[in-house]
């Protein structure tokens, strides 16, 4: 099967919006590389973007766009995705191209140019094909449809590295109302916290005022998104959006919140996940959990040490109980007054360190056993609080270097 081609459990219908695709060879032939989500007028949009310095042209466009949007009462309807060209480190031509792009939608469809947002991924620091661009956008426009192959084929066209498309859904029972949370992704590599390499686009058709969703926006990434890696690179245009069209039931009451919360929780975690489990050359799944720790960064900042470790992380890769670097990836983590004596290490089921040292009951076959799995927990517990964290990342392989090695060629 083709990469990309992959499909995942259909999404349902929401009233308002609908999904278009073209294949306008801005990289590659024969493949989607161009999507359009238009959204109704009755919506909400909420955005977070990437903070590398370095931050592509679209992202400063789409920063604007959303800003002036929301100072004129207007909506951000139409989202405009390009893969195989970022358009970063291209300067005021890139920032040129970005709105143009944008005013090409608007001109289309009768909208303002600040009711489109653009997002871009692909290679850095090369000329965006405007040509291409431009002629796959009436293209997708023509292509728009609300149902689940719409969602598929928009999560095809929004891919990189990736080998598949990603998404997820959930429906809610809220009262007596069904609400429903769709959401694509994109990600596989150049994945570290502050929003990664990725596109997110989540829709709902739930009623939500500007200030609740973008409070739920920024909670549900910082427990997702932002905490994966793959191989502690920031991108230059990574974004996440969420919609909430108001063609269904307004969320204002804390239990309603309280529901569609933890339901958009699901899907952006499952989005997240689905990124580490298709990262560029991964064989491993690995969570990595942190308790005990005064403060949930403390343990953020343990979790994160250890799964930037290029030692660890080959060690993973081949199923090796080397359990002495993460142990001394703990040891290094930016942790004030470290007491060695209360930390435990666990792999799975298998104590590896208590008391300063090895754990008297270990052995070599038992950790071998854990890290010949394709999915493992490693359990890390400071004894110096009652915050916790999880994060979740992969395996560093040969793989991975072949796959980023080749990636312009």
């Amino acid at each position: 099967m083709a990469v990309g081609s992959i499909p995942f459990p259909p999404m349902p219908t929401l009233d308002g919006v609908r999904l278009g695709s073209a294949m306008a060879g801005i990289k590659k032939p024969d493949r989607r590389d161009v999507v359009v989500i238009e959204l109704p007028e009755t919506s909400t949009v909420s955005g977070v973007f990437t903070r590398n310095a370095f931050c592509a042209a679209p992202v400063k466009v789409a920063r604007e766009h959303l800003q002036r949007s929301a100072e004129n009462g207007q909506v951000p309807r139409y989202w405009l995705i390009n893969t195989g060209n970022a358009n970063a480190g291209t300067g005021d031509a890139g920032l040129k191209d970005a709105q143009d792009s944008c005013t090409s939608v608007a001109e289309q469809v009768g909208a303002n140019p600040y009711a489109v947002l653009p997002f871009s991924t692909g290679v850095i620091g090369e000329p965006m094909p405007m040509a291409r661009l431009l002629d796959g956008i009436p293209v997708a426009l023509g292509d728009l449809a609300g149902d689940g192959q719409a969602w598929q084929h928009a999560a095809e066209g929004i891919l990189t590295t990736d080998t598949r498309p990603k998404g997820a859904s959930v429906t809610l029972a809220i009262g007596d109302r069904e609400v429903v949370i769709n959401g694509i992704a994109k990600g596989s590599g150049m994945i570290k916290p502050n929003m990664a390499t990725m596109l997110g686009f989540v829709v709902t058709d739930a009623g939500i005022d500007q200030a609740l969703l973008d409070r739920l926006l920024r909670e549900t990434v910082d427990r997702s998104f932002n905490c994966i890696t793959v191989d502690s690179d920031t991108s230059t245009n990574d974004a996440c959006m969420l919609a909430a069209t108001g063609t269904g039931l307004r969320i204002e009451n804390d239990a309603h919140i309280d529901i569609f919360r933890n339901g958009l929780q699901r899907v952006m975690t499952e989005l997240a996940q689905a990124i580490i489990r298709d990262g560029e050359g991964a064989t491993k799944f690995v969570t990595l959990q942190v308790d005990q720790a005064r403060s949930r960064q403390e343990a953020l900042d343990v979790a994160f040490t250890v799964a930037h470790s290029p030692l660890v992380k080959t060690a993973l890769y081949a199923s090796d109980a080397n359990w002495g670097r993460i142990l001394a990836a703990v040891g290094r983590a930016p942790v004030d007054a470290f007491d060695v004596e209360k930390v435990i290490i666990e792999l799975g089921d298998v104590r590896l360190v208590e008391n300063g040292g090895r754990a008297a009951g270990y052995t070599e076959e038992a950790g071998s056993q854990v890290m010949a799995n394709d999915e493992i927990t490693i359990r890390i517990c400071l004894g110096r609080g009652d915050e916790n964290a999880t994060v979740w990342t992969s395996d560093l392989s040969h793989d991975y270097v072949s796959i980023n090695a080749d990636y312009r060629s």
